[in-house]
């Protein structure tokens, strides 16, 4: 199994890199985390069969997170798609997908579908299965709108992947990541605070109480980006896969 950033950017595509959007496949897996508004093209560019995804993961609601699902879904009716596709997300998903797919696309809700798409809101601290993967939401903290906000905590072939989606710090992350053979997770500054988002020193501080077996940084501001060089981690970029 491996996990892929399809994209690792910030909402202002920073460092020129694409919204979030990561591929996790293999062992019985094939499944995005996140669907950023530049998700589609970048998974052209890397060569990802989109029509084979059987799963979207969302951690909320905001367009560099979940904007790229209306493109997909297009992509899929004219493209060829039969294969069932499942949604899963926070509270609110049903009405935050038609109200994307009908800004996008205007009756796009109201066609018939070549293809299946179950919508499945997620309670937190309760697991899920989706084929090969047991899935576990963990509420998280990132301001007043575009949420419910949750990271979540994936168990597959033996191995678990966490990612703390867009977060300041809660007690939650523990609960997410703690002895992950990855964890992802959001490091938006190195050291001042920003409200709603982490800084590597934040992390720093708290990371002996997850001990997670390889922890990668990702949705870097400019000023994240420029202090790469100061932190042990890996920093993820467009393209970098991480096998488990």
């Amino acid at each position: 199994m491996h996990l892929q950033f399809v994209g690792c950017g910030d909402a202002f595509g920073s460092g020129g890199r694409s919204n979030t959007c990561f591929h996790l496949a293999g062992d019985g897996a094939n499944a995005l985390i996140d669907c950023g508004a530049s998700a589609l093209p970048a998974m052209r560019a890397l060569g990802i069969a989109r029509n084979d995804i059987d799963l979207i993961l969302v951690t909320h609601f905001h367009a560099d997170h979940f904007g790229g699902i209306p493109f997909f879904i297009l992509e899929g009716q004219f493209g060829g798609r039969t294969r069932p596709l499942t949604i899963a997300g926070p509270p609110g998903l049903e009405t935050w997908f038609t109200r994307a797919m009908e800004t996008a696309f205007e009756n796009s809700t109201s066609i018939t579908r070549k293809f299946e798409i179950s919508l499945v809101p997620l309670t937190e601290r309760t697991p899920v299965r989706f084929g090969a993967l047991e899935v576990t939401p963990f509420p998280v903290v990132h301001g007043a709108s575009g949420g419910p906000f949750f990271a979540y905590r994936i168990a597959a072939g033996g191995k678990v992947v966490a990612y703390s989606g867009d977060t300041e710090w809660t007690e939650a992350l523990v609960e997410a990541g703690q002895g992950a053979d990855l964890f992802v997770i959001e490091c938006y500054v190195y050291d001042k605070p920003v409200r709603n988002h982490l800084a590597y020193k934040t992390i720093e501080q708290h990371l002996a109480g997850i001990a997670p077996k390889r922890l990668v940084l990702t949705h870097m501001s400019e000023d994240m980006l420029a202090r790469r060089a100061d932190v042990p981690h890996t920093c993820a970029r467009d393209g970098l896969v991480i096998k488990l």
